[in-house]
């Protein structure tokens, strides 16, 4: 396994959470596929990976868009959520991305930005230990345009006083990459160096 590198111009540490810092998506990934079942959706890894970072309320309209369905984005959203949270407990930290956060915490400022609710990402961080390392939480109650827009990424420097360019965004989706580069910001593909299992 290579060593994950802070690239030289690097001045601020921003970290997506799900499947970054805390390997929740297995669990993410198993409270869709039951939410959805009742209502004939066949929620399958290649269409979650393809919805990942999408914020809660959205992921359901999308999937209405894509499925022809009319579900309730609150109501689904919740009883998915409800199911989330009752498995948060087993999660287990990403240790080559803690490593980190734990190696430069207090030699560089650090966020965390992620397209979950607060609520939610707080209590996360604080289930994988890593709470006490983040000031700055950008999540999905903080922002008008979430990931691939780079407005979570830039939230992120703008608080922590950094210049986009001079930010490293560590993520392992897609939509997160694609917005941390709109952003103007180096890139690490957190996927280089951990594999979540999807069952």
């Amino acid at each position: 396994m290579c060593e994950i590198l802070i690239h030289s111009t690097t001045r601020g540490l921003i970290f997506d959470l799900d499947g970054t810092i805390a390997d929740t998506m297995p669990a993410h990934f198993q409270a869709w596929k039951q939410t959805c079942e009742p209502y004939g959706i066949n929620f399958t890894k290649e269409l979650f990976m393809q919805l990942a970072g999408i914020p809660l309320y959205q992921t359901v309209e999308k999937l209405n868009q894509i499925f022809g369905t009319n579900m309730d984005p609150q109501k689904v959203g919740n009883e998915k959520e409800e199911l989330f949270m009752s498995t948060l407990s087993q999660t287990k930290v990403i240790e080559p991305i803690a490593e980190i956060i734990r190696n430069y915490h207090g030699r560089l400022p650090m966020a965390v930005g992620t397209g979950g609710q607060r609520s939610v990402a707080k209590e996360t961080l604080k289930v994988v230990e890593m709470d006490k390392y983040f000031d700055i939480i950008v999540s999905s109650d903080d922002i008008t345009h979430p990931k691939p827009h780079p407005e979570t990424f830039l939230s992120c420097a703008e608080q922590m006083g950094i210049p986009p360019h001079q930010c490293q965004v560590f993520e392992d989706g897609i939509l997160g990459m694609q917005a941390a580069r709109e952003a103007g910001m180096q890139v690490t593909d957190v996927n280089q160096y951990y594999k979540t299992v999807l069952v």
